[in-house]
């Protein structure tokens, strides 16, 4: 039988433990993936096909001794071209990096590497992760897979790892979030993408964006490979998984949301949306209500739209004290869409900054004292679905309800809900539903995810 390149990481770690396939048969069928499509879709800003054979040979001898670390040994992923590797150049989506490979490897990939992952590469991402379109002009922008006649945005800034992990590249990669980096290209590619609370996870070795926002997390093909990778990136032992490998979504009983009250947009919140992301918002509401939840209407303590500037505030400034000096430069060979984005912070004054962050810790009490009595709030991620390349709005930022959890210091999980009609795109485009839970609380947003995907069946995958 052909490998399936589609697995997700627990199916790929099931497959392993039944003698069904090994690492060196999905390595090698990825990395024939990878070369048949890549040319076309541009994820990957670096593919390590050599190491990654040889690591899988490793895998597979340590398997059949009885020596496995856990059930992530042998899974391919990939990471988002930000995150250091030792001995590996790590470019930042820019020009300006040094050509010098890193000395040290990120805490959250080291993790990932110790429980036996093969890293296949990196991938491809917005300049110093600063935008959420997905556009590069230095490298290149990754193909979004669900329209392969007209080039349409991808999401960014974690492009490259959503249309790996989307085209059946990979079956997991890491990306970061500082405004919806991963909830962006996930929703418009149609997988999963956990944005974790700040501080969750440990951020050394990435390189920043926004200090005060910034977080990473796993994109992947459904919501059972989001909690497996989680528990790994947050330092659970390889070995204590196993439990992960037993998880079943045909049980109602174990997704029943019965009990738990959603918060769902106010009519002021809807305006602006697109009407066919609106319709998939509502039909989502519905099979929660149908999985025993209680849905009723959350109002903010101010707008989104409001919220959403606040963090593009912070951002902006944050971004410019990293990377002002050489967005300054007018020689520099950075990507003009991200010098025009950066530059504004140096208007912003100090006392602005410290201002809005003073301001920002009000926000979050008074919006968690809102909360109270809700187990979760429910949002479209974004508000339109992937827009074509010409119909870009370089300095601007898609429409959509990711950046003020970022900013309100809550957790997220996008997933699909569904695919629009679209004709030009040959049966559809991905729209993503966003669950946000109170900081820290990555599990209530799981466990509701885990339920709706159940109920919805999945959207399939791109046609390739």
């Amino acid at each position: 039988m052909s490998f399936d390149v589609f697995l997700g990481a627990l199916d790929l770690a099931r497959a392993y433990r039944l003698g069904e396939t090994t690492a060196s048969d999905a390595v090698g069928a990825l990395l024939g993936h990878i070369q048949a499509h890549d040319p076309k879709l541009g994820a990957f800003q670096a593919v390590y096909a050599d190491d990654a054979l040889a690591a899988a040979e490793a895998a597979d001898k340590a398997r059949k001794n009885g020596h496995s670390v856990g059930p992530f040994h042998g899974i391919p992923f990939a990471l988002k071209d930000v995150m250091d590797v030792e001995g590996r150049v790590t470019t930042g989506g820019s020009l300006t990096r040094p050509k010098e490979p890193a000395t040290r490897t990120a805490t959250v990939a080291q993790r990932l590497l110790a429980a036996g992952g093969i890293l296949l590469g990196k991938t491809k991402t917005i300049e110093f992760s600063m935008g959420g379109w997905g556009l590069n002009q230095n490298f290149g922008t990754p193909w979004n897979p669900w329209d392969l006649d007209r080039h349409r945005a991808p999401g960014g800034s974690s492009s490259g790892s959503a249309v790996a992990v989307a085209a059946g590249m990979v079956p997991a990669a890491l990306g970061t979030d500082t405004g919806g980096s991963i909830r962006t290209p996930s929703a418009w590619c149609g997988v999963v993408g956990l944005k974790t609370t700040h501080g969750v996870l440990p951020m050394d070795g990435i390189i920043p964006t926004a200090h005060s926002l910034d977080t990473s997390g796993p994109l992947v093909r459904c919501v059972a490979d989001a909690a497996f990778l989680f528990d790994l990136l947050a330092g659970r032992e390889a070995r204590e998984l196993n439990h992960h490998l037993d998880v079943s979504t045909s049980d109602k009983s174990a997704n029943s949301l019965q009990g738990l009250l959603l918060g769902s947009l106010p009519d002021g919140e809807r305006e602006g949306m697109a009407g066919e992301v609106l319709d998939l918002y509502d039909a989502a509401l519905e099979r929660l209500r149908a999985l025993g939840a209680e849905v009723e209407i959350f109002e903010p303590t101010m707008s989104y739209v409001d919220l959403a500037r606040s963090n593009r505030l912070i951002a902006t400034a944050e971004a410019y004290a990293h990377y002002g000096k050489l967005m300054e430069d007018p020689e520099a060979p950075v990507d003009e869409n991200v010098r025009q984005l950066i530059l504004p912070g140096r208007e912003i004054r100090a006392s602005e900054y410290i201002a809005a962050t003073l301001e920002r810790r009000r926000h979050i009490e008074l919006f968690a004292k809102r909360m109270r009595g809700f187990s979760a709030l429910v949002t479209p991620t974004l508000g339109i679905t992937a827009v074509p390349l010409e119909n870009v709005v370089p300095d601007g930022y898609p429409v959509g309800f990711t950046r003020p959890f970022n900013y309100l210091a809550m957790c997220a999980l996008s997933i699909p809900m569904g695919l629009t009609p679209n004709a030009q795109s040959g049966g559809g485009l991905p729209v993503g539903l966003q669950i946000a839970s109170r900081g820290k609380d990555e599990a209530m947003a799981l466990r509701i995810c885990m339920a709706f995907e159940a109920f919805l069946g999945g959207i399939g995958h791109p046609n390739l």
